[in-house]
């Protein structure tokens, strides 16, 4: 981890669009996935604001359109559409990358689940870690031409406080000889996510592709917490008084997403994790803020990356 941590003028509460706000996006093009609801959606809606054309891939195409033509600025110059686009499905993530043939600016790594029950892909993968990272990874790794001809690109990965719970469990990731325990796959598939920024950050630096995670706070009002139910079943504490993860609003939860994805306060920043608009320090045990050692270790990113690459190497993305 860097001694000097990126500090900003934003914080817990600062706005996706208070961090753009007087930033020129126009003739760049953007990507999103979940970008049909949550903070995927206003994500979308703050980039495309500030001139960015931004594509939007959605499980739900009709829903994404729909959505798409409600977020795209009334004068432009930006604009939204969507695409299909299913994380859990290779063959569908591989049609979006043989269907986009531009430079790729800007790569919003956003849709996820969390603490659903055990489902599988036809690959045999559990759903959580197939979905947050796999598919991600995949995506990623696909566009790597078009975010390389971009010449200067970023991707951002949207991790979540919960990786500090547990980290990557390489001798049995898909629960296949362990009980399977919701909450355990959702941290190890979150942490996965700032591995892979760690990474990617470190593979792509030479292309000019920075790669960071962030954890974008509690966020009320979105689709991402509906397979919990009981709140208190979840194994940190959901009160908002609770000053340990800062619970927002869904656009100053879109806010650091934003900031990694074009703030011109984040050039040349690759490989790290936010919070709250700001670079995180260490994970201290008892808080809920904070980068656990085992999201950043450099042994366990690089076996991520290659665990990844040979998953992925077994499935048929033929018609």
């Amino acid at each position: 981890m860097p001694e000097n941590l990126l500090t900003t003028p934003f914080g817990a509460q600062t706005t996706a669009a208070e961090v753009l706000a007087g930033t020129d996006l126009s003739g760049r093009r953007a990507i999103v996935t979940g970008g049909a609801s949550g903070i995927g959606q206003e994500t979308a809606r703050v980039l495309a604001a500030a001139g960015a054309e931004v594509t939007i891939g959605v499980r739900d195409l009709a829903a994404g359109v729909q959505v798409a033509e409600e977020i795209t600025p009334a004068n432009g110059p930006g604009t939204v559409d969507a695409a299909p686009l299913d994380l859990a499905d290779q063959k569908s993530v591989h049609a979006f990358v043989a269907a986009w043939r531009r430079p790729l600016h800007i790569l919003v790594l956003n849709a996820g689940v969390m603490a659903s029950p055990l489902e599988r892909t036809m690959e045999g993968w559990e759903m959580q870690f197939a979905t947050n990272h796999l598919g991600h990874f995949a995506l990623a790794t696909g566009l790597h031409s078009a975010l390389t001809a971009a010449h200067g690109a970023r991707v951002v990965a949207v991790s979540s406080v919960g990786h500090v719970n547990g980290g990557v469990i390489f001798d049995d990731i898909h629960f296949e000889q362990r009980p399977y325990d919701p909450w355990a796959d959702y941290s190890q598939s979150k942490t996965a996510n700032v591995l892979f920024a760690v990474e990617a950050g470190r593979r792509w630096a030479t292309d000019l592709i920075a790669v960071n995670a962030l954890n974008p706070g509690r966020i009320t009002s979105t689709r991402l917490g509906r397979h919990i139910g009981d709140i208190s079943n979840s194994p940190a504490s959901f009160d908002p008084t609770s000053t340990d993860v800062s619970w927002k609003n869904i656009e100053q939860g879109a806010a650091t997403s934003v900031l990694l994805a074009a703030s011109p306060l984040a050039e040349g920043v690759t490989g790290r994790y936010f919070e709250d608009c700001n670079e995180a320090g260490p994970h201290r045990p008892g808080v809920r803020r904070g980068v656990a050692a085992h999201a950043v270790d450099l042994h366990n990113a690089a076996r991520l990356w290659q665990v990844s690459l040979d998953m992925l190497a077994t499935v048929s993305t033929a018609a």
